[in-house]
């Protein structure tokens, strides 16, 4: 859930990093989110939850995913290779599930930073 947050926190920084850890649980707790509004919304016979909950949650989830291909060494823009149909989506998912590139030119690696200290 801190990934979650941090995301949140975060939700209009395009620069930096993010780890493919932060990335992945950001997306796990937006789905079980996501699906629990779309039941809520079903129950009640509305679409306004969901709607609502994508549309707050757009800036912080293109945000983290340009920092999730900064780690990979690209830049964000890559993103835009989604509008591709089918194609996209899978070179995006396997730009995605790619490990952390050493130091770049978008900061330090974030793998090797704990507490402060570099590794």
């Amino acid at each position: 859930m801190s990934y979650f947050l941090l995301a949140l926190k975060n939700f209009a920084v395009f620069s930096g990093r993010a780890r493919r850890k932060e990335y992945w649980m950001f997306i796990l707790f937006y789905l079980i989110f996501s699906i629990a509004l779309t039941i809520v919304d079903q129950i009640l016979g509305s679409v306004f939850l969901s709607l609502i909950f994508s549309l707050v949650l757009l800036i912080p989830s293109i945000s983290l995913t340009a920092r999730r291909l900064h780690d990979t060494g690209r830049s964000g823009w890559w993103q835009l290779i989604v509008l591709i149909p089918l194609v996209g989506a899978i070179v995006m998912l396997v730009f995605l599930v790619q490990d952390s590139h050493e130091d770049n030119i978008y900061g330090a690696n974030p793998k090797g930073i704990k507490a402060g200290v570099t590794v």
